[in-house]
């Protein structure tokens, strides 16, 4: 039996001043639900806020779409909100699979990360491969610089929050040190980034707390 392989794909975290961005590599069978998680798990989110993957068509033949017309598509987690009302079509992720979408009607499509601080990720296909003998999918490949911390208020409160550190007269320098749990503000470094500290939980199990916590079936 034919091996079904792995996606690579390139995230990148839009608008963020140092520029992060991570290579991952998944398994093709994966849902949309699952490279969320795995998303998560290697930007270094908490996976405490809402998400949603966007995909706009309107500038691809009617041979590429998912529907039938050019037009601003959501995959999400169906929450009790229902669905999003600015898209023209909403899919339920945890049936949407990748390799439906990647790589014949799209190459990329945008990750968006609580709709408060909104932090939007281009997700970029770069192609498919051979599983390796002996890897544990998913894994990380490559990728530089540290995530934000959540709800530091987006690009522009990440940009304050850095400023704050390099300053310690700042009035709020204290406060900023207690609130990411620090002793010292060597400790904060936007730079830093080891791939062996990526750990990658396991989606079954993501997906049992998001359907027991949303009390979605």
């Amino acid at each position: 039996m034919t091996s079904p392989g792995v996606f690579t794909f390139k995230i990148t975290l839009n608008d963020c001043t140092p520029r992060v961005w991570r290579r991952i590599e998944v398994p093709a069978i994966y849902t949309f639900f699952d490279l969320h998680c795995a998303i998560q798990d290697v930007m270094g989110w908490t996976d405490s806020h809402l998400h949603a993957f966007r995909v706009d068509t309107r500038g691809q033949s009617k041979a590429k779409r998912k529907g039938g017309r050019g037009s601003v598509i959501t995959i999400e987690f169906p929450g009790p909100e229902g669905r999003d009302e600015y898209a023209d079509e909403c899919y339920d992720e945890r049936k949407e699979h990748i390799a439906e979408w990647f790589g014949t009607r799209m190459t990329q499509c945008v990750y968006e990360y609580d709709f408060g601080d909104s932090w939007d990720h281009i997700v970029l296909f770069e192609g498919k491969s051979p599983c390796q003998s002996g890897v544990t999918y998913p894994r990380c490949i490559a990728g530089k610089n540290a995530c934000p911390p959540d709800d530091c208020g987006g690009v522009g409160g990440y940009d304050d929050l850095q400023k704050i550190m390099k300053n310690p007269d700042h009035k709020e320098h204290a406060d900023m040190l207690d609130w990411l749990c620090l002793e010292s503000a060597e400790e904060f470094d936007p730079k830093h980034f080891d791939i062996s500290e990526v750990e990658f939980q396991d989606p079954a199990e993501r997906l049992k707390e998001y359907e027991n916590g949303f009390g979605v079936r």
